[in-house]
């Protein structure tokens, strides 16, 4: 069964709100935008549970990467999640893997699932490269 029109476009809402929160660095904006937040990081394994957990995330992604700001490229809808493509650019400003200088400009292609259970959102699954490794939970 497919999602209504009426639901899809609220998702997509909400995906699109989420989105442009991260963009202005707006977090609480971004935490708030989940039903329960929930970021798991595909590339490096890590799951990051609550609300607590991915603000703390969002903390460390503004630290490392100031001006990250990401582009809509794609936007698809499946009957539980609202798949995009981005394209993340910044500047890393820490060594986190060591072979990168700080300071070293970056841009990147990644797809994140969003997924809902109805209208909620429950979870955000991000795939692809990353530069460095994503920041830690614990500083």
């Amino acid at each position: 069964m497919t999602a209504s029109k009426a639901l899809r476009a609220l998702r997509e809402a909400i995906v699109l709100e989420h989105l442009e929160s991260e963009n202005e660095h707006e977090f609480d904006t971004a935490v708030g935008a989940f039903d329960h937040p929930r970021c798991e990081i595909v590339a490096t394994g890590q799951v990051f549970d609550g609300r607590a957990e991915v603000a703390g995330y969002y903390a460390r992604v503004r630290d490392e990467f100031p001006d990250r700001r990401s582009t809509l490229v794609e936007l698809h809808h499946a009957d539980d999640a609202v798949i995009v493509e981005l394209e993340l650019r910044g500047t890393h400003l820490g060594s986190l893997r060591g072979e990168e200088p700080a300071g070293r400009a970056y841009r990147v292609r990644t797809t994140v699932f969003f997924v809902f259970d109805d209208a909620r959102l429950v979870g955000k699954r991000v795939y692809g490269e990353h530069v460095g490794e994503a920041p830690a939970l614990t500083s």
